[in-house]
């Protein structure tokens, strides 16, 4: 069993996010940039009219 005491100066603790990266397949990352721009385009003019319909209703 090692201790944080036995490490070396300057050795990386393995978070977990390299080996989650490695595990990822091929198509994750396009999916992952697909989703990010689909959340980032601005809310059509006729969602904005239909939610402010909604909030004078109320």
């Amino acid at each position: 069993m090692h201790t944080d005491g036995d490490r070396r100066k300057g050795d990386a603790i393995d978070s977990g996010d390299s080996k989650k990266k490695r595990d990822n397949p091929g198509w994750a990352d396009g999916l992952r940039q697909l989703y990010d721009s689909v959340v980032e385009e601005p809310l059509p003019d006729s969602f904005k009219e239909l939610l402010s319909k909604l909030d004078d209703k109320s």
